[in-house]
């Protein structure tokens, strides 16, 4: 990942299956192709979801990780 890519974070904090994905997917309508969006949430159902998501709507699902509670995901459009 280049220092120059666009990055935008979405919050999905507190937010409940399936409203992650689906803000997930809003955002990332409107984003340049090649762009990066984080999404931060702490549903553990989101562990399986955006990965998911990410499958079934060709997004590069470029890393995974966790900080503290949250889940942290990091999708190339």
């Amino acid at each position: 990942m280049a220092n120059d890519d666009p990055i935008e974070t979405l919050d999905a904090l507190g937010l409940r299956c399936p409203l992650p994905v689906l803000k997930a997917r809003k955002r990332l309508k409107g984003m340049a192709e090649g762009a990066i969006l984080r999404i931060k949430a702490d549903d553990p159902a989101a562990v399986i979801d955006v990965p998911h998501f990410c499958t079934e709507q060709g997004y590069n699902l470029i890393n995974q990780s966790r900080e503290g509670n949250a889940l942290i995901f990091l999708v190339r459009k």
